[in-house]
């Protein structure tokens, strides 16, 4: 097989993976906000209901899901990655990593904080 071929078919399994795994994650937002609206910003999928408040952005190592005031975010397992102010985010790199990282916990979770925290979250 070429060099060419060869990179080829690693190209397409890395982004079926990447395809699986960010599906995997929407459905997980959608179950906890069936009316949310997505759209591409910021080079992501931004969720949305009536205000912005997730995102989910794609890298070749791994998808980044954000919690934009996730500082307020209870943490039992000690997972949640950053350091800014507010922003918090959890890095995806399989389809393992959604159950081993808890994100169905934090998505739930999300929905408990106070409405002035919640409406500016990124998810």
């Amino acid at each position: 097989m070429s060099r060419y071929k060869n990179f080829s078919m690693k190209s397409k399994s890395l982004i079926l993976e990447k395809f699986r795994e960010l599906q995997k994650l929407r459905k997980i937002v959608f179950a906890n906000y069936p009316k949310t609206k997505e759209r591409i910003m910021y080079g992501g999928i931004m969720f949305s209901l009536g205000k912005d408040f997730g995102g989910l952005y794609v890298s070749k190592n791994h998808i980044s899901f954000e919690f934009g005031t996730g500082v307020f975010m209870n943490d039992p397992y000690k997972i949640l990655e950053g350091k800014g102010k507010f922003r918090r985010h959890l890095k995806i790199r399989s389809l393992d990593d959604i159950e081993d990282k808890k994100v169905d916990f934090f998505a739930t979770h999300n929905k408990a904080l106070p409405d002035k925290i919640s409406s500016h979250i990124f998810l």
